[in-house]
């Protein structure tokens, strides 16, 4: 938790992609639906085309399944640039991509060519998965400007990104980097370049030990498959992932590993040479039961296997064991990354799978795993630019979800800092597209079956010291709310002086729904904030709010521009600690929602509405009197009366007396049948029903 000192430079606005086939049309795409400016570049017509085909062709089924609306696919293209030959990229452009061919030759020709098109300030960056950055760089004319970053395919659904400096990358390039990489809504990973970075480097030697064991006779595909699924908790095993990307891309990747490594285990296994060789796919049918004894061997070689070279990337300082695990869990979908399925297994037993496996790849045990006590993760990062720290909560691969662990890292970093005289201002981030996405759901579900409510309770507690570690703090207190805050992670924004949001900001109030009320003061601030009636409106019916919803009522303090974000805070930092905190009104007067609020939600009509029934005046055929019902009518009963009763209890009371309120709430709510019942259908993906008791 030790901080670093970082300077904010001017974000990144306009980028060109070169290569048009189907990763460099990907990497267009997402860009340009994150609303930069975006030319797509081949050296033809026809492969702009062809790229702008493939673009239309994904962008129509996302239609169709109604992600994107027409207006919104019309303006994604409009903002893609088609730009015949890569010397006609416009000089101004603040990033340039290379997206082609893995191939070092061809993209060092690519980056001589950009080096002399491109303005001094433009970042040039290759997308590699396993090509040197530091030998790129050399050959791009402009090192300290110059990073490589890896894509997962696809570059608009994987969340995952590695960020690669060269040895000569500047901090500047690094940062402005980064910033682009987040705006994506990408799960950044900054790493040493090495061969294979972090993901590849475990993943890629992984897929060939499946082969290795088909090679020994042990297993056929299917069995192999299906141990591999049971063993790592994934839907696809080793054979059919190779079917979906192809099987020559294994090949290559390994052999590369292999030869740069000098490892020669990694080298291509018999079957998969043979395969490409006779131009086939893996046949993964077939019977995938095997002895229990066969089925040992299999996942104790391919976890060994991967606890094993996951220990080499930390013992090699290429990154962290937070950010290997988070690239198996956002890159590749797994359950867990490897160190933490080491400390679900045992570290006794990782350890030994490991050292097996060391001992037939011919190297020693990295060590990290030379230990007895399982692994320990580290949630929140912190900087500090002269006198304004900025917390990152960085669980993104879990949306930055609240559990003791990361709450316990908050309260450490907090205290320190407040502490710390030198600083005026506290800035609270959450890394990836979430601010904070609620509290863990799964550690109530837990203690609720294991009769623990005062776990529970304790884990609430220390929240709301958390927050009050934020809410009476000396300095300026300031949450990024810049994308999705739920629950817990509302609830944590609304304890600091201000909330900065922009377009993609997105606040809900879910508890309800899901059994319970909040009791992290999400029935105390928000009224405090904006009134009682708009209070009820968010909390009671749990109304998703927008942006400039959440503006109008004054849970965002500050709705801006994304470019603005940083400017912003630095105008707060000045300005200091707000003068009223709690208006107790809409931030806007007479607006849609606030004056809706006033009269929906009114005091006369409470009664009726938490019985279920329409108030007097309203049309309940009315489009938006229907959804506030229907929101309204899917809540538990007990959670809707004890989150109204706590809401109505703000009115006269100060905020510590209403906190402490809530807190004695939680044995009553969480002691329901109706709590058990809505937390655990919301991780079982069903709805609810409810009993009232």
């Amino acid at each position: 938790m030790e901080p670093f000192v970082a300077n904010v430079m001017q974000p990144i606005q306009s980028v060109a992609i070169i290569g048009a086939g189907n990763m460099g049309s990907g990497i267009a795409q997402k860009t340009a639906q994150e609303e930069f400016d975006v030319q797509m570049v081949d050296r033809e017509e026809q492969w702009v085309e062809r790229g702008q085909g493939i673009i239309a062709d994904f962008l129509d089924e996302a239609i169709a399944r109604r992600i994107f609306s027409e207006q919104q696919v019309a303006d994604i293209k409009g903002r893609i640039k088609g730009v015949i030959g890569v010397e006609n990229t416009a000089a101004d452009t603040d990033m340039v991509i290379e997206a082609v061919f893995e191939d070092f030759d061809i993209k060092t020709a690519v980056f001589k060519i950009l080096d002399e098109a491109c303005d001094e300030k433009t970042i040039l960056a290759s997308n590699t998965s396993s090509l040197s950055v530091n030998d790129l760089s050399k050959a791009c004319g402009r090192p300290d400007r110059f990073v490589g970053l890896h894509f997962f395919f696809h570059p608009a659904k994987n969340r995952l990104i590695e960020v690669i400096p060269g040895q000569d990358t500047s901090p500047e390039t690094i940062e402005r980097t980064v910033q682009y990489c987040k705006a994506l809504g990408k799960v950044v990973i900054v790493c040493a370049d090495r061969p294979g970075f972090v993901v590849n480097r475990f993943f890629v030697p992984w897929l060939n030990e499946a082969c290795l064991l088909l090679d020994e006779g042990l297993a056929s595909t299917a069995q192999i498959d299906a141990v591999a699924c049971k063993a790592f908790r994934i839907g696809m095993g080793p054979f059919a992932l190779m079917n979906l990307t192809g099987p020559p891309i294994a090949l290559h990747s390994t052999d590369y590993l292999a030869e740069q490594l000098q490892t020669p285990r990694f080298s291509g296994a018999t079957s998969l040479r043979a395969l490409i060789d006779a131009k086939e796919m893996w046949q993964i049918d077939g019977d995938e039961e095997c002895s229990p004894e066969v089925a040992t061997i299999i996942s104790e070689r391919l976890l060994g296997q991967v606890f094993a070279v996951a220990g080499q990337i930390v013992d090699e300082d290429i990154c962290s064991i937070e950010d290997v695990d988070r690239g198996a869990k956002v890159g590749l979908r797994w359950a867990k990354g490897p160190f933490e399925l080491m400390n679900r297994i045992g570290i006794s037993e990782a350890k030994r799978m490991a050292s097996s496996y060391c001992n037939i790849a011919g190297f020693d045990l990295p060590n990290v795993l030379n230990r007895d006590e399982k692994f320990a993760f580290e949630w929140i990062d912190y900087v500090i630019e002269n006198d304004i720290a900025t917390i990152t909560i960085n669980r993104p691969e879990a949306m930055n979800a609240l559990n003791e662990s990361v709450v316990a890292q908050l309260q450490i970093v907090v205290d320190e800092i407040n502490a710390n005289d030198a600083v005026s201002t506290i800035v609270l981030d959450g890394a990836g597209k979430a601010f904070v996405a609620g509290a863990d759901v799964k550690f109530f579900v837990d203690k609720i079956r294991a009769d623990d409510i005062p776990a529970i309770e304790r884990f609430t507690a220390d929240g709301h010291d958390l927050l009050n570690s934020l809410e009476n703090s000396t300095k300026t207190t300031i949450a990024l709310t810049t994308g999705l805050a739920l629950g817990g992670g509302l609830e944590l924004a609304l304890s600091c002086d201000y909330r900065i949001g922009t377009k993609k900001t997105q606040f809900r109030f879910p508890e309800t729904s899901i059994g319970i009320f909040p009791g992290l003061g999400g029935t105390q601030r928000p009224a405090r904030i904006c009134g009682i009636p708009a209070a009820r409106w968010a909390v009671l019916a749990g109304n998703f709010m927008d942006a400039r919803t959440a503006s109008d009522l004054g849970l965002v303090s500050h709705l801006v521009e994304s470019s603005e974000v940083d400017s912003t805070i630095t105008t707060i930092a000045k300005a200091g600690k707000p003068v009223n905190k709690y208006p107790g009104k809409p931030a806007v007067d007479n607006s849609r929602v606030g004056d809706f609020a006033e009269t929906f939600y009114s005091d006369a009509n409470l009664e009726t509405l938490l019985s279920g029934n329409c108030p007097g005046g309203f049309d309940p055929e009315d489009r938006n009197i229907s959804r506030q019902l229907k929101s309204l009518s899917r809540t538990a009963p007990i959670a809707l009366r004890m989150a109204s009763s706590l809401i109505d209890f703000s009115a006269n009371t100060t905020l510590e007396q209403g906190l402490e309120k809530e807190l004695d709430g939680l044995d009553t709510i969480f002691a329901t049948a109706d709590a058990l019942e809505g937390l655990s259908a919301l991780i079982e993906g069903r709805k609810p029903t409810y009993s009232n008791s």
